[in-house]
C-alpha cells in the first residue's frame, strides 16, 4: 500500500485531494486511526455528499470533507501528509499545482501521489490480440480527448523535482494475468462500463462495438487462445518528504 510505504501512520493529520466518493479518504482514516484526522477535498460538492453519507453510514468519524480547490483553500493548521490519487493528471499545470499544495504541509511532511501511466500501452500491441489492442487504444483516445496527461505516472518524478522536493521513491504497479479464472477480465469490464459514456460522447466507438455484455468473455477467449497475458491499468506511485 503506497501510503504506508510513504510513512503515513497512526495519529497523522492528512490532506487528501480529489476525494470523490471517499474511497482513499476512508482507507487513510483506517491507517491514521482515531487519533488521526483526514481532510478530503474535492471541487465537486455533489460527490462529497455521497462521501459524507458513506462516512455517516459506516460510523467513520475522523474524516472531514471540504468542497473547493485545495490549491487555494486556507486551512487553520498544517498537515503531516498530502495524498492524491489520479489528480495531477487532470491539472493543466501539475508542477504549479503541486507547488501550491505542498504549502499546506508541516516541515518534514509527506507527499504521496499515485497516477496512471498510459504511454506504455502501445508496447503491448500484438497481432494475436486485436481485441486488447483496440481496448487499449480506446482508453488512450478517451484520455486524449479529456485533456488528461497520459504520462503523469512517469511524470511524477520530474514534477516532484521541479517543485524542489527531494527526489521521490517511485514504483510501477499493474496486475497482470492470463489464467482462465483471473478476476482481471471482470475488472476490465468495470473500467469500460465507466468509460463507455465518454467513449460514445467523443465518437470513439459505439456501445454495440464495445459490447459490454460479452466483453469479459471475449477478453478471456483472446488471452487463452493467444497465450499472452494482459495487464490492467499501470499505476505509478511516488512519495517524498519536505525537509524538516
Amino acid at each position: 500500500m503506497f501510503c504506508e510505504r510513504a510513512g503515513i501512520e497512526t495519529g497523522m493529520r492528512v490532506l487528501e485531494i480529489g476525494s470523490g466518493a471517499g474511497d482513499v479518504a476512508f482507507m487513510l482514516a483506517e491507517l491514521v486511526g482515531t487519533s488521526g484526522q483526514i481532510v478530503g477535498v474535492d471541487i465537486n460538492p455533489a460527490i462529497l455528499e455521497t462521501a459524507r453519507q458513506r462516512a455517516s453510514d459506516t460510523g467513520i468519524k475522523n474524516v472531514e470533507f471540504v468542497a473547493g480547490d485545495a490549491r487555494t483553500l486556507v486551512f487553520e493548521d498544517k498537515f503531516d501528509a498530502l495524498v492524491g490519487r489520479f489528480v495531477l493528471m487532470y491539472m493543466a499545470a501539475p508542477v504549479d499545482a503541486l507547488q501550491k499544495l505542498v504549502t499546506h504541509l508541516k516541515p518534514g511532511g509527506i507527499i504521496a501521489f499515485q497516477e496512471p501511466e498510459y504511454t506504455l500501452y502501445p508496447a503491448y500491441a500484438h497481432p494475436d490480440t486485436p481485441l486488447m489492442n483496440r481496448l487499449y487504444q480506446w482508453i488512450l483516445d478517451v484520455f486524449k480527448h479529456s485533456g488528461a496527461h497520459l504520462n503523469m505516472g512517469i511524470g511524477l518524478y520530474p514534477t516532484f523535482v521541479k517543485v524542489g522536493l527531494p527526489p521521490p521513491e517511485i514504483h510501477l504497479h499493474s496486475p497482470i494475468g492470463a489464467a482462465k479464472g483471473w478476476t482481471g477480465y471482470r475488472y476490465m469490464v468495470t473500467i469500460f462500463q465507466s468509460l463507455l459514456p465518454l467513449i460514445e460522447k467523443y465518437g470513439i466507438a459505439t456501445a454495440e462495438q464495445v459490447g459490454i455484455g460479452t466483453l469479459g468473455e471475449r477478453i478471456r477467449e483472446e488471452v487463452l487462445s493467444s497465450k499472452r497475458p494482459f495487464f490492467l491499468p499501470l499505476h505509478v506511485t511516488a512519495h517524498s518528504r519536505l525537509t524538516a
